[in-house]
């Protein structure tokens, strides 16, 4: 990789900071985006944060919202999903956000067959698409590799969102965990719309039993392929963010963020 990465960083990367300190943190490590998250208790967009300050605070430091992450379980549409897609549509809007993110139901106790999680996804994203096309957005489907998950695989998703004729507001999230946790051999570069970077160092877990937990930031001992992934995407033509989402309290007890995660932004540009 001999050119420039793009970076990002979403909100999981310190999200002990105010909402201001986590902005200049970006800028001082010339990441020029983030995503903020509506499932983080004490901060935006949990704790009642208008878009406007969220948009204001970013502009006036030349960066941009990339997401809001997310809307969950997606595939489970019904009317209350349906009021929190709204919801979170309009404030990606005022907030100046480019995209949703879409999480699938991620539940042991899902008892529906493959069928019907079929039938379920491809419901969800016919009903999600045009109130994407009503505020301007996009939605990021992000499958979600662990055993459990409605939709473990991209290709379930493209296939999906072919069907409903949605490849003008959709697209894929490449997450490098939930890929190696898949098993997943497939990338689809042309319709990935964002990255998620993260790393996993301890390899006598088993795989079945690798949780967000162990997600850390991205160095030399990673065993997710991460550097892999990446140089893959970029070959097959993908030109955007790899966002840092790290869920580790390991790293979110750091007491010198700033410089981990430029040590891990070296070790990928490597």
């Amino acid at each position: 990789m001999n050119h420039p990465l793009r970076f990002a960083l979403n909100r999981m990367v310190a999200p002990r900071l105010s909402l201001a300190d986590f902005v200049a943190l970006a800028v001082t490590l010339k990441a020029d985006a983030i995503e903020i998250r509506n499932d983080l208790k004490g901060i935006e967009i949990e704790d009642g944060t208008a878009p406007q300050t969220v948009r204001d605070l970013c502009a006036a430091q030349g960066i941009r919202v990339l997401s809001i992450n997310a809307l969950y379980p997606f595939d489970v549409w019904n009317d209350q999903r349906r009021a929190q897609a709204l919801k979170l549509a309009a404030y990606a809007r005022e907030c100046g956000a480019e995209a949703v993110v879409l999480c699938p139901s991620n539940d042991r106790a899902d008892q529906r067959n493959a069928a019907e999680r079929a039938a379920g996804l491809r419901t969800a994203l016919s009903a999600l698409a045009p109130i994407l096309r009503e505020y301007g957005i996009l939605g990021f489907v992000e499958p979600l590799g662990f055993e459990e998950c409605s939709l473990r695989r991209k290709r379930q998703a493209v296939d999906a969102i072919k069907a409903v004729g949605g490849l003008d507001v959709f697209r894929l999230v490449h997450d490098t965990f939930h890929h190696h946790l898949a098993g997943e051999q497939e990338f689809f570069a042309d319709l990935t719309g964002l990255v998620h970077i993260s790393g996993v160092e301890d390899d006598a877990v088993p795989l079945a039993s690798i949780r967000d937990g162990h997600r850390v930031l991205v160095g030399e001992a990673d065993i997710l392929g991460n550097a892999a992934q990446i140089e893959r995407l970029l070959g097959d033509g993908y030109a955007w963010h790899l966002s840092f989402e790290p869920f580790a309290n390991s790293v979110h007890e750091l007491t010198d963020i700033q410089q981990a995660v430029s040590a891990s932004m070296a070790y990928l540009q490597r």
